[in-house]
């Protein structure tokens, strides 16, 4: 009796919880009714099976309960209510199944007049790109990946030249526009998941997936991804903001394009400047390259800059100390030891960290840059 009673306050607590719960109702920033409409479905049809089954199951426990002189009748077979089983079953599947198909090919089918903006996932980051004037993201191709390139752009297409890259981990789009989003993985299966947005989608190596929505509300909704993608894949977060129309266009306006990108290293190297800080930068100048290189790298997934434990040593302080390796030797954290450790970061393993950090194929600019953020972290 008393295991009946409790799978009935079980029932009860459930579905009171359900209607009280506090995030019920979550700011919506996306017109996809049908999405709702499609959840919600799926929700009544699964809580109806949970009453029924609960509630059957203590009804056994009292009506089957044990009593003295009288046992159970053994049947082996029941083929009336095998097919009703099988008949009911089949028919919640199929409710549940067509309305999310029908929501999933329109999902996937963005209208003629949306706006596109690509997300590009590497171990743990993300990278944006946005078509410039032309309207038309320029072409792509696996052989043009670099870390200064890591869409991958063609540099003979002229429809990419006026790409917008995105520098930081935040993209912005317009409210009350169609968006399609453009979803790519550089090295393995990532999730583009807005929780707000009601959907989420694969990002496949190999492949670009995609979906839109319609943002109705301004507001900073922050993304993760919903894959396991390595150790870092709990820190792999961005935000997407969604702006008025006029402050979108001033967003927009002072990010750069890939053909500015490419002539500004140009003239960087041209001159012996930029973020090897061999010309006139100062220390200063090279640790700021370096923290804006370590966010877009997102290196912090592994590697705190307070001191805090991560999955990789700190930042903080590391410049100058002695670490001891798995090998039993020590080394000095000094800035030949440091750029080979991100060049290459299985050479040297310090001893407590496990040897999952990738290759990071860098230039020798960026390793300097990367060196001088670490030095300021003292």
């Amino acid at each position: 009796m008393a295991l009946a009673l409790a799978l009935i306050l079980i029932v009860i607590g459930t579905v009171a919880f359900h209607f009280a719960s506090p995030w019920w109702l979550t700011p919506l920033a996306s017109n996809w009714q049908q999405m709702d409409d499609a959840l919600m479905l799926t929700l009544y049809i699964t809580a109806a099976i949970f009453i029924i089954i609960n509630l059957f199951v203590a009804y056994a426990i009292i009506r089957f309960r044990h009593r003295d002189g009288v046992r159970a009748s053994r049947e082996s077979h029941n083929k009336k209510l095998e097919w009703w089983l099988i008949g009911v079953t089949s028919l919640g599947i199929v409710i549940m199944l067509a309305p999310g198909l029908d929501v999933y090919a329109k999902l996937i089918n963005a209208p003629a007049d949306a706006m596109q903006f690509e997300v590009m996932g590497q171990q743990w980051q993300w990278h944006y790109r946005l078509p410039g004037r032309d309207g038309k993201l320029g072409k792509t191709d696996i052989s043009h990946i670099s870390p200064e390139n890591p869409f991958g752009l063609s540099e003979q297409d002229p429809n990419g030249q006026d790409d917008v890259l995105v520098d930081s981990q935040e993209i912005h789009i317009p409210v009350g526009r169609p968006v399609k989003v453009m979803l790519r993985s550089q090295d393995v299966l990532h999730d583009f998941y807005v929780p707000q947005f009601r959907t989420r989608m694969n990002m496949v190596p190999g492949m670009v997936t995609s979906f839109w929505f319609t943002p109705t509300q301004t507001g900073k909704f922050e993304v993760l991804c919903a894959q396991l993608c390595g150790v870092g894949h709990a820190n792999m977060r961005s935000w997407v903001i969604v702006d008025e129309a006029p402050a979108y266009a001033a967003w927009l306006a002072a990010q750069p394009t890939f053909a500015a990108k490419k002539a500004g290293a140009a003239g960087a190297a041209a001159a012996g400047t930029g973020v090897a800080g061999t010309g006139g930068d100062t220390g200063a100048d090279v640790g700021a390259q370096g923290k804006l290189l370590a966010q877009a790298r997102g290196c912090a997934a592994c590697h705190s800059t307070d001191g805090a434990p991560g999955v990789g040593p700190s930042w903080k302080g590391l410049y100058g100390r002695r670490e001891t390796l798995d090998n039993g030797s020590t080394v000095v954290a000094d800035d030949a030891y440091l750029k080979q450790s991100i060049a290459d970061p299985k050479a040297s393993i310090v001893k407590g960290y496990p040897p999952v950090m990738p290759q990071q194929p860098l230039t020798d600019a960026a390793l300097a840059a990367l060196v001088g953020y670490i030095k300021t972290l003292k």
